[in-house]
């Protein structure tokens, strides 16, 4: 096949792949083997949903929904793009036979959109806004699929892990930040077998290209743009090129952005290091070759800082806290900053990007930034939100049963008294 993300090959007969698939998908299930004529990106979601212990016939949970979900959709960098979406994909949303929809990165649905009855088939299997359709908890679907590989994807009828889902075919396509390069979510067209074609996936991925370039708008070349936030090697971007840096630059870089009145070679020393036993040389070639990087006009010595406008998206997020705008810094935070990093510089500003920002939210108790929080890395182990969480939903709100289940979970694991979450009225 020239094109492996596309479900079917130029005259394939669907019906025939559509048995063929789901003949394999049994032994799957059965054996554990994926044979032919199984796509490899196929196999290995269906993998990845055996590991989650995902139940063939489930359907995803609804975490959002009323106030919670307006406020956290209305808060969403996606939310701007909302019109351009409707503007490429109105039309196929609205024949009578697709769906257009936007989840964030996390899976969730933001929005669904298209002709009354075909929304009202997809709310048998939950394809609704709020609804949780990353693969731990979908299987392997469009939009899942597409955040979990971070490409376009068309996922056929019995290729779907979920058997509800098995009537349906999409495609979909990610969608990042343009200045931080972070995974912002997926949009999604969902119909027909007659969408397992090369349009249909060529379609998402221009709209999610419209998307972020929409999103970019304007950009001076000589800023420069800095993400270290969830990933252990910072990303720059200047006059157009993207650089990765390694990890000793990344540290360094984040420092110097840390401290734009500049530091001193001993400063940085035990910045990274945490003792002044580092030979001032070692340093010194450090700093040479992330100039030669940067370009020599964006590094000054004496002391060390940074010239010009320099954007990180660490200072997003103090900023939007700044501002009072805890939805907006929680947009902006896709995981710790360089969470590989023990250089104590580094960790100290890590602890205050997270601790401020966790503070935030907890004081909101707001239901939807609670579960944004609880789905980052950082918070899905804190104990304390999943309990604020439980205690903000209220009673038959889909999302509360999960977030009373990961607070027995996490309490047996840290090995607090049950009383501290159990005996509170109302739950």
């Amino acid at each position: 096949m020239a094109d492996r993300w596309l479900a079917l090959e130029h005259g394939a007969d669907p019906a025939e792949r559509i048995a063929q698939v789901g003949a394999a998908y049994e032994t799957f299930l059965r054996e554990g083997t994926a044979p032919d004529p199984v796509r490899e990106v196929v196999a290995r979601s269906w993998r990845r949903a055996v590991g989650a212990r995902l139940d063939p016939e489930t359907m995803p949970p609804v975490e959002l929904t009323d106030d919670a979900l307006d406020s956290y959709r209305a808060s969403h960098p996606l939310a701007r793009v909302l019109p351009l979406f409707r503007d490429l994909l109105g039309s196929v949303a609205e024949d009578g036979a697709h769906l257009m929809a936007v989840c964030d990165a996390y899976g969730r649905l933001l929005w669904v959109e298209g002709h009354p009855g075909v929304l009202r088939r997809a709310e048998q299997m939950n394809f609704v806004p709020g609804a949780r359709w990353d693969e731990t908890h979908a299987g392997t679907n469009a939009p899942g699929t597409a955040l979990a590989v971070d490409h376009g994807v068309q996922i056929f009828a019995t290729e779907h892990f979920s058997r509800p889902v098995q009537r349906w075919t999409c495609a979909a396509a990610p969608i990042h930040d343009p200045l931080s390069g972070r995974l912002l979510g997926a949009v999604d067209i969902t119909g027909g077998d007659q969408l397992a074609n090369p349009q249909s996936l060529a379609l998402v991925r221009a709209t999610a290209r419209a998307a972020e370039a929409y999103l970019a708008g304007p950009v001076d070349p000589d800023v420069l743009m800095v993400g270290a936030l969830g990933r252990d090697e910072a990303e720059l971007r200047i006059a157009g090129r993207r650089v990765r840096l390694g990890r000793r630059h990344s540290e360094l870089l984040v420092l110097l952005l840390d401290h734009p009145e500049g530091r001193t070679g001993e400063q940085l020393g035990l910045d990274l290091y945490g003792d002044d036993r580092v030979h001032p040389v070692t340093l010194r070639a450090e700093l040479s070759r992330l100039r030669r990087i940067l370009g020599p006009e964006l590094l000054d010595s004496r002391p060390y800082r940074l010239r010009g406008t320099v954007r990180a998206d660490f200072r997003t997020v103090l900023d939007r806290l700044e501002l009072g705008d805890p939805a907006g810094a929680l947009g902006a935070y896709p995981g710790p900053l360089l969470p590989g990093s023990d250089a104590p510089g580094v960790a100290r500003l890590r602890r205050l990007v997270d601790g401020q920002l966790r503070a935030a939210v907890l004081a909101g108790a707001d239901p939807a930034l609670l579960a944004a929080w609880t789905a980052t890395p950082t918070g899905a182990d804190d104990l304390a939100a999943w309990e604020a969480l439980a205690r903000a939903l209220p009673p038959g709100a889909p999302r509360r049963p999960l977030a009373v289940a990961r607070v027995r979970q996490l309490t047996q694991e840290y090995a607090v008294p049950r009383a501290t979450f159990s005996q509170r009225p109302g739950n």
